[in-house]
């Protein structure tokens, strides 16, 4: 092989495994700040990865806020109607946070169970309900009236 091919060989070889390193970093990169949404009842079966950033979204069920002593700290349960998960917040909530509120809480679930969120955040107005949220709860009202019917049917 004539000496000028053979330098182009290696150029060109250099510069594949160039870009191959540079579209691997990215697709790591991208693959550690992808965050998914689940649901309650997702939570609950174990879809969820504990320890991994993910979203959660419910509604605050009623009676469930509680204030720690510090009073930055809030545990409260969200729920899609078929299942429940505690959630763990350090923080201000949001104006809008309240018992039967929509909400979505981004952070890890740690090894109890408990979801310890670094943000919660809440519906902007009264007819707003965030789109993953809504398909929870459609999902989780359809599977209870399914259970429903099923016990029901059962002699």
């Amino acid at each position: 092989m004539h000496p000028k091919r053979k330098k182009r060989l290696y150029l060109i070889i250099l510069m594949v495994a160039g870009i191959g390193v540079g579209i691997g970093l990215a697709l790591n990169a991208f693959n550690d700040n992808l965050m998914f949404f689940y649901s309650p009842s997702e939570v609950v079966a174990g879809e969820a990865p504990p320890g991994h950033p993910i979203r959660v979204g419910g509604l605050v069920t009623t009676g469930s806020v509680k204030r720690q002593e510090n009073g930055l700290t809030v545990n409260f349960d969200i729920t899609d109607n078929a299942e429940t998960v505690t959630i763990e917040y350090t923080g201000i909530l949001p104006d809008l946070f309240r018992e039967g509120q929509g909400i979505i809480a981004r952070g890890k679930l740690d090894a109890d169970g408990v979801f310890v969120a670094e943000e919660v955040l809440a519906k902007h107005d009264e007819n707003y309900m965030p789109p993953e949220v809504a398909d929870a709860l459609q999902t989780a009202n359809q599977e209870g009236v399914t259970a429903t019917d099923q016990s029901s049917a059962t002699p």
